[in-house]
């Protein structure tokens, strides 16, 4: 259990002070929603700020944070979707599986229903590859120079994709394989630099869909991997918080807390953005953050593996 030192104490021994906590939550609720990767910018950041890396655990568990204002942004859809889903499933629409999934012969389908089954099919790839890839996940996926690769290289992805893409699916056109699709797009953000919202939506302009019905997917895809990622690494962390080489249990709740609030704002604004703006802004700035990280680089001021923070 977090041992029992004053808060102030303990952020300062792990090498994360309270302005440092604040600062990275600011920074993982601004970019969880956009298209350019939070867990890159908390890597970089991190380093700059003298912290070090924070870690992929810190990453995952200030996730929380951004997606419980997610979860309050969405709740009337989430609401109506587990309902509905909880009605089907329970015989509301026949005995047999299609009636069970929202689909009951002879009548329309249940979207609602449909879209609870189409989250847990496309939660299965970033599941499946997080347990598979757990290790490289946590230490060398995190090596900056891959980090300025995959920056500037899904930046190219984007932005071919917003040009390419026929952007008139809407989201209740969503079908089984395009769920599956969109969940293997969620999956390559295991590598930071993707970014989780830059691989559901590039995938989703590329099965064309509309910008907004691939951002609102990509919010509601990423609840459950999110929370299961999230309350996986807070139970994995839970004994070692404040230990050397680990962010303290009170950095890390004030960074939750500091996301949430900034991640509820960040959800409106983006949203509207995507409905009337191109992803052009945010490819150049991808981008321009690779080259940014390559020349700190190249010059000695970030190393690309760093030391956890507190070591």
């Amino acid at each position: 259990m977090p041992d029992a030192a004053p808060l102030s104490l303990r952020l300062v021994a792990t090498g994360i002070g309270t302005g440092e906590a604040i600062f990275l939550g600011l920074v993982q609720g601004l970019t969880e929603f956009l298209p350019v990767s939070s867990s890159a910018h908390l890597r970089i950041v991190g380093e700059l700020v003298g912290s070090g890396d924070p870690g992929a655990a810190f990453t995952a568990i200030t996730q929380l944070g951004t997606e419980t204002a997610v979860l309050l942004y969405f709740r009337r859809d989430i609401k109506r979707i587990v309902l509905a889903w909880w009605a089907a499933v329970r015989g509301a629409y026949g005995t047999d599986w299609r009636a069970r999934a929202g689909m009951p012969a002879g009548q329309p389908s249940d979207r609602d229903a449909l879209m609870a089954w189409f989250i847990a099919l496309g939660s299965v790839p970033i599941v499946v590859l997080g347990l598979a890839f757990q290790d490289a996940i946590e230490r060398p996926f995190r090596n900056l120079w891959l980090v300025a690769l995959t920056l500037a290289g899904f930046a190219l992805v984007l932005g071919w994709a917003d040009r390419r893409g026929a952007r008139t699916r809407r989201l209740e056109e969503l079908t089984p394989r395009h769920a599956l699709a969109f969940g293997f797009w969620q999956a390559l953000a295991l590598v930071p630099g993707v970014s989780r919202s830059g691989g559901t939506i590039t995938g989703g302009l590329l099965m064309g869909y509309s910008r907004e019905a691939a951002a609102r997917y990509s919010f509601l895809l990423a609840i459950p991997a999110v929370f299961g990622s999230g309350l996986f690494q807070l139970a994995k962390n839970l004994g070692s918080f404040g230990q050397a080489g680990t962010p303290g249990f009170g950095a890390t709740l004030i960074a939750t807390v500091v996301a949430f609030a900034i991640g509820y704002v960040v959800i409106i604004a983006f949203l509207k953005i995507v409905s009337t703006f191109s992803y052009t802004p945010f490819v150049y700035y991808r981008i321009g953050l690779a080259l940014v990280v390559v020349l700190l680089l190249l010059t000695g001021v970030l190393e690309p593996i760093s030391i956890p923070a507190g070591t």
